[in-house]
């Protein structure tokens, strides 16, 4: 059997930057066992596995699989298949316009917005950039108790007093996937996080409750961007990760409980993936209504690098 595959670099309109995906298509005959050895072998953060939707209304069901195991949402897989499946359908999104794709997740069905950006990179990047933006599945929720301060420096190489900053603390949060969320108080601190393997495992055994443990500080690189960000989850194969949609998601809850925001629709820009060369940029857009987040969306651009066939 041979199976249709393409690459695609997330949250960035740069080739060879952003968060790298691979969309296996056609992945219907296709059991979890061997979808998570060719997620394995592909060996990027997350690859997707394109089926056909249960819903004919619906563009596709598709299933998400870092190295280690399958999770029910992930942002960079939803904003990157998206933009694929509206690239490769649509003349819409070769004439400038918009698209609209339904994709069935273990999380629920997921809307995304693509619409064309127009112009090629200025660096002779690809001259396909397209942009596109979702609503969350689930409203931000917190979680459970967090590990002790002691520990959470401890497992991200830190000290005790670099951990939090005016008055964010760490908290647990999720929007279909949980986070551990580390406030840093500044971006020298952040650069210097390395997971300590050790105690990672024995802080939150060998699995992890939680996707991954997010860091962030409000000190940043590019006066574009809100926050400063990175991502650790050695537990699923991802020892640091460029781009966390998930993580995005589930962040605007962490806004809302320390910052208050007023009703209205606010904007946000995470940098994230500086640390390893692979800058990108995530937009996310509170709507609060009477004190109370009502909606949360995930915005990037996709780019296409590479595609090809994988003999199963």
């Amino acid at each position: 059997m041979r199976l249709k595959f393409h690459t695609l670099d997330v949250f960035t309109e740069k080739q060879f930057s952003g968060n790298p995906l691979a969309v296996v298509l056609g992945a219907d005959g296709l059991d979890a066992a061997r979808m998570q050895k060719i997620a394995r072998e592909f060996n990027l953060s997350e690859t997707v596995f394109v089926m056909k939707s249960e819903n004919p209304a619906h563009n596709a069901k598709i299933r998400i699989f870092t190295p280690g195991s399958e999770l029910p949402f992930a942002g960079h897989p939803t904003v990157g298949t998206a933009v694929l499946l509206a690239e490769l359908r649509a003349s819409e999104i070769e004439s400038g316009g918009n698209a609209l794709v339904m994709l069935e997740e273990n999380v629920g069905v997921v809307r995304v917005g693509v619409r064309h950006a127009s112009g090629a990179a200025s660096d002779g990047g690809a001259e396909r950039i397209s942009f596109a933006e979702f609503d969350v599945p689930k409203l931000p929720q917190e979680l459970g108790p967090v590990p002790s301060l002691d520990d959470i420096a401890a497992i991200v190489g830190l000290v005790p007093s670099e951990i939090g900053f005016a008055n964010h603390k760490p908290r647990r949060m999720t929007a279909g996937a949980g986070f551990l969320f580390v406030p840093v108080i500044s971006v020298e601190a952040i650069g210097n996080a390395t997971p300590n393997l050790a105690r990672w495992n024995s802080v939150f055994g060998s699995s992890g409750s939680d996707v991954g443990t997010f860091l962030y500080t409000g000190e940043t690189e590019k006066t574009s961007a809100d926050y400063h960000a990175r991502m650790f989850a050695p537990h699923l194969g991802v020892m640091e990760d460029p781009a966390t949609g998930g993580a995005a998601a589930a962040f605007g809850g962490i806004v809302q409980l320390f910052d208050a925001l007023p009703d209205g629709t606010h904007r946000r820009q995470i940098e994230q993936g500086v640390e390893m060369g692979r800058p990108s940029l995530i937009s996310v857009s509170l709507d609060v209504k009477d004190g109370k987040l009502s909606n949360v969306r995930i915005g990037g651009c996709a780019v296409r690098v590479s595609e090809g066939e994988i003999t199963i």
